[in-house]
């Protein structure tokens, strides 16, 4: 195991990258993990969260708007708040931002269309504790699988997550250039993911569990868990497992 560190994946009926993120964490990256199911009220003794992929409640209403009532989240919510390391992929940013977590929302696509592919995107803030092992400006290969990935912000929120650097990824080709072209899916200034002011919640709409083998084509997405276990290993919240 890596120090022993320990995660959660919570699964919401409707999560289908769950097993995806369970297999990165516990096969690849050797972390103690299990499921937590979104009707439990405790995540237990945990050091990372991490809410998946998929389409929570079938994406009724607005992505993660029901899933932001589960049970669970109320746990998820105070474990943010003290500190307590926080990653919502796709779905789960989605979920994030419903919470309150993070600010801003995520639309539908602005073609109006489902999009799975492989993409690009660049480190912007790499003085974070999910991008600690990239370089700035590292250009890394992730996939996305979305209907709703287009991030939306008021245009204050916007000048507040420059001003913090709290944009940690931005689609790009594979030179890390930004142009409208490469954005899949409309996202104000080709935001993919972002941090909260604190550090501790990182959403992002692509994929890194799906970025962890050579099989597959890519193992970008290791470095960002990688990024994350070295973290916690050397954090003051880190508490080892027995």
């Amino acid at each position: 195991m890596s120090g022993n560190v320990r995660a959660v994946v919570v699964v919401f009926p409707g999560s289908n990258c769950d097993h995806d993120a369970f297999y990165a964490l516990r096969k690849i990256m050797g972390l103690e993990t299990r499921f937590v199911w979104h009707k439990e009220e405790k995540l237990g003794e945990t050091d990372l969260v991490i809410l998946p992929g998929g389409f929570s409640y079938g994406d009724y209403l607005r992505c993660g708007a029901i899933a932001r009532f589960s049970p669970i989240m109320k746990e998820v919510v105070k474990f943010a708040g003290e500190g307590g390391v926080v990653m919502g992929i796709c779905n789960g940013f989605q979920v994030l931002c419903e919470a309150g977590l993070l600010p801003g929302a995520l639309v539908r696509n602005e073609h109006l269309r489902f999009v799975c592919k492989d993409v690009y995107i660049r480190v912007e803030n790499n003085n974070t504790r999910f991008t600690s092992g990239c370089s700035a400006g590292e250009v890394l290969k992730v996939s996305i699988a979305h209907g709703d990935g287009n991030y939306i912000i008021d245009p204050g929120g916007l000048e507040e997550l420059k001003k913090n650097r709290q944009i940690v990824f931005r689609y790009s080709d594979k030179n890390g250039e930004t142009p409208d072209a490469v954005n899949p899916n409309g996202s104000f200034e080709n935001i993919a993911g972002i941090i909260n002011r604190e550090g501790n919640v990182l959403g992002m709409m692509p994929h890194p569990e799906r970025a962890m083998e050579d099989l597959l084509g890519k193992r970008d997405g290791k470095k960002i868990f990688q990024s994350v276990i070295n973290s916690l290993i050397h954090s003051n919240n880190y508490i080892a497992a027995e």
